[in-house]
């Protein structure tokens, strides 16, 4: 076992888009642990979008993210070492180790998985995680579709958004997504059974989410904002309900107008925000749902794994940018 391991600290806060010298790759020794401690190897680092928003020293649902201190992430690993009765040496782990390649738990914040379980281990911080009930919760908690209903999500091919389509359409929803490039909208449709997927980088937005939702929109599952809400916006049939999970497109300072605000008032809309990690008495009952789904494989996921923690930086800064497929995560040494 080597004698250090390596993590990423955040070095500055962003002006503008995310650079690569925002971080810092450090070297450090391996840490001792203490009695009630655990050292985890972490195995994956889970990328998401709402680490953006803790670079920023402003005022949000949780605390900004310190400079010169481990990023903040999700984590699946390994304990390697453990002076804590309640877990062993080859336990595998759930937590929020951070982008480290090693860290110390006390181990109050870490879930146990199943060894024995089909489910992947990556899936964990996927399908089976925090994206996954994401869309379980916003699906539904707060659009709450009915059988033959119109579901519009944008992103639809990422992390999040391909569970919300998926769980829609066994819910017996005409589903239309909404994604970036041929491709993605292709695998959309193709792979996971959504009845359409609009490519907004194809320039026709509005006309095509028009054709694709030729009875109106009932509910929204909100990733990007921009444009590409207003488009939906546009399309609701009275008393929608919108699931506002993030608003992509201004995460690097962009202003974000709603242009299309009237249908709110017009149509008898309802729109929430929402935290997922705010709802954790609901989390045992959505992941023994989602688990299931993906251990009988009636639940279908992609990833984009980059290797080495030294790749974080980079694949971050192209999972805002829309460049990753699926969900983003780092394989660690």
């Amino acid at each position: 076992m080597s004698s250090t391991y390596q993590r990423i600290v955040l070095a500055s806060r962003p002006q503008g888009n995310v650079r690569a010298d925002n971080f810092r790759l450090e070297t450090l020794p391996l840490p001792e642990i203490k009695d009630g401690e655990v050292l985890v190897r972490n195995h994956f680092l889970s990328l998401d979008p709402y680490m953006r928003g803790r670079m920023e020293e402003t005022k949000s649902y949780a605390a900004p993210q310190p400079l010169n201190e481990t990023m903040i992430g999700g984590t699946v690993g390994e304990i390697i070492a453990s002076k804590n009765p309640r877990f062993a040496v080859g336990d595998k782990v759930l937590g929020m180790l951070g982008w480290t390649e090693v860290a110390v738990s006390d181990g109050a914040l870490l879930r146990r998985l199943d060894a024995a379980s089909p489910i992947p281990l990556s899936a964990y911080l996927g399908a089976v995680g925090m994206p996954g009930l994401t869309a379980w919760y916003g699906l539904t908690q707060i659009m709450q579709p009915k059988a033959g209903e119109t579901v519009v999500v944008s992103a639809a091919s990422g992390a999040v958004g391909s569970v919300v389509g998926q769980l829609a359409k066994q819910m017996g929803c005409r589903v239309v997504g909404i994604a970036g490039g041929a491709e993605k909208c292709a695998y959309v449709v193709n792979e996971l059974g959504f009845d359409a997927c609009v490519d907004y980088k194809a320039g026709k937005l509005d006309a095509d989410l028009a054709a694709a939702t030729p009875d109106g929109i009932d509910a929204v599952f909100e990733n990007v904002g921009g444009d590409v809400f207003d488009a939906s916006l546009a399309r609701m049939n009275p008393f929608g309900r919108i699931a506002m999970c993030g608003m992509i497109s201004g995460y690097n300072g962009e202003p974000i107008a709603i242009k299309n605000a009237r249908a709110f008032l017009t149509m008898r809309l309802t729109m929430r925000g929402f935290i997922v990690s705010e709802h954790m008495d609901l989390w045992p009952q959505g992941l023994k749902e989602l688990g299931t789904l993906v251990a009988t494989g009636k639940l279908k996921f992609r990833e984009s794994i980059a290797e080495g923690i030294a790749q974080a930086p980079d694949a971050f800064i192209g999972l805002l940018k829309g460049q990753n497929f699926g969900k983003q995560l780092v394989k660690l040494s």
